[in-house]
């Protein structure tokens, strides 16, 4: 009897120690995972933990390229190592990649054209538009003939941006001779798509005897005197300058007359 129980007693012991060394083992490998997963900031050694150091041998795990199995960094490489990010994280696959791309291209493209559209330079349309006033005078100690008239030109800006017309130079012609010149500082800013009036008076003097003899013969009953008129515009837009040539041909009534002694 007594034989029995002691032999009850020692299986019991030995299955407590059997128990206590299997704890303690699960123990000390949990240190050991936990030392290898020390804090980066809170480590005190010349080394900081990577990533789990146990040894694996099965087909299922690859080497770490950055602690090369190691488990352990250096110290110095601490602040360069930020953070470790799966090669398979969606962060390092941006989305939508060629839509932001189609999209950029689109928008440049589109202002380029638009800019291109608005700020190409278009014509600016000068048309003269007759006759406003004129008065005429005779002077029979040349004989000649004194016109002063009076045209309308009109100025048209075909542009997004507006046009600065400084200045207008005329010449007025009779049977290919220049009878009168004029230049006339405008200084008139004509805004996007509109249109302007300028009116300019001219001088001009006639000594052809037979224009004179036409305008003062009293049975002709049509006293009309044909003048050629040439002009430039000088305008300016987007800090460029231009020129634009005009000419005209009007016929002007010399027949309602003041005499010059």
């Amino acid at each position: 009897m007594d034989k029995a129980l002691l032999w009850f007693k020692n299986l019991f012991t030995r299955k407590e120690i059997e128990e206590s060394k299997s704890i303690m083992q699960k123990n000390s490998y949990a240190e050991n995972e936990t030392s290898c997963y020390g804090s980066i900031n809170g480590a005190d050694a010349s080394v900081v933990s990577c990533v789990p150091c146990g040894n694996h041998t099965s087909r299922g795990f690859v080497t770490c390229p950055t602690c090369q199995g190691t488990g352990r960094i250096p110290r110095e490489q601490e602040q360069q190592l930020v953070a470790l990010i799966p090669y398979g994280d969606q962060r390092l696959k941006p989305r939508r990649t060629k839509l932001y791309v189609f999209l950029t291209v689109a928008i440049c493209l589109l202002t380029t054209c638009l800019m291109m559209y608005f700020l190409f330079p278009r014509s600016v349309a000068v048309v003269p538009s007759g006759l406003n006033a004129s008065t005429i005078s005779f002077d029979n100690s040349t004989p000649s003939i004194i016109l002063n008239m009076t045209n309308i030109l009109n100025v048209t800006n075909n542009n997004f941006y507006p046009v600065y017309v400084a200045q207008l130079d005329i010449e007025v012609f009779h049977k290919a001779v220049v009878i009168g010149k004029k230049m006339v500082m405008t200084q008139l800013d004509i805004r996007p798509l509109q249109s302007a009036q300028i009116l300019y008076s001219v001088s001009s003097t006639i000594t052809d005897n037979n224009t004179y003899k036409i305008c003062t013969w009293i049975r002709i009953k049509v006293h009309n005197v044909l003048l050629h008129i040439q002009g430039t515009l000088t305008c300016s837009y987007l800090s460029h300058s231009e020129q634009l040539s005009f000419e005209n041909y009007q016929y002007v009534d010399c027949r309602d007359s003041v005499l010059l002694s």
